[in-house]
């Protein structure tokens, strides 16, 4: 972990104000303005970019992609730009607890994977294309998203620790162990070869 050297008042400010922006549910604001119905009631009803795919529009899940990454990047960087590394990373597990469990949605949100990985592009740029990377390759080989966001989530403390930010090796440990349990379903899933495919509606 990094040296504490911010004031505890505003760590608390950050997190709060982090979380806020990590639970701006940006898939359920794609689907409504593109016309595509609820999304929670669509597909696994996850309000994620994969679920938005499941509807066929394929630029409203890249915007909701691209949004979900945004705002764990954005609460990354502000934070390190205002107060320091130690402010970032908390800002970063506030924002992926903001979209997992967002109060604008009764703390019903989505899986973190890109806002996970926007986090982590942010904190460390190496590590956060190198987990990138692991999830593009899973992808590509297998086409099951979850699989591949669980594997790149538990190299993810790795990749830190070896690339060069060993003090963020508890902030991806945290994060991975999150995203296990946010899939907890989609394990079940996979071990009995239901989980579906990206793409399929």
């Amino acid at each position: 972990m990094p040296d504490i050297t911010t004031a505890p008042f505003l760590l608390i400010l950050t997190a709060i104000a982090a979380y806020l922006l990590g639970a701006i549910p940006f898939g359920i604001a794609m689907s409504r303005l593109f016309g595509l119905g609820d999304l929670r009631q669509i597909g696994s009803g996850n309000i994620g970019a994969t679920n938005v795919l499941r509807t066929g529009n394929k630029f409203a899940a890249f915007l909701t992609l691209i949004g979900d990454a945004g705002k764990g990047g954005a609460a990354v960087l502000i934070a390190r730009a205002l107060l320091g590394p130690d402010a970032a990373q908390l800002a970063g597990f506030a924002a992926f607890l903001g979209h997992c469990f967002p109060i604008y949605l009764n703390f019903k949100g989505g899986k973190g994977v890109a806002t996970f990985l926007g986090t982590l592009l942010a904190l460390f740029w190496p590590a956060g294309i190198a987990a990138c990377f692991t999830w593009l390759v899973v992808a590509l080989i297998f086409r099951i998203s979850s699989l591949a966001a669980l594997i790149a989530a538990v190299m993810s403390p790795i990749w830190l620790a070896f690339l060069g930010m060993p003090n963020a090796t508890v902030f991806g440990v945290a994060l991975a162990i999150l995203i296990l349990w946010r899939h907890r379903s989609n394990i079940a899933r996979l071990l009995k070869g239901t989980e579906p495919k990206i793409g399929k509606k």
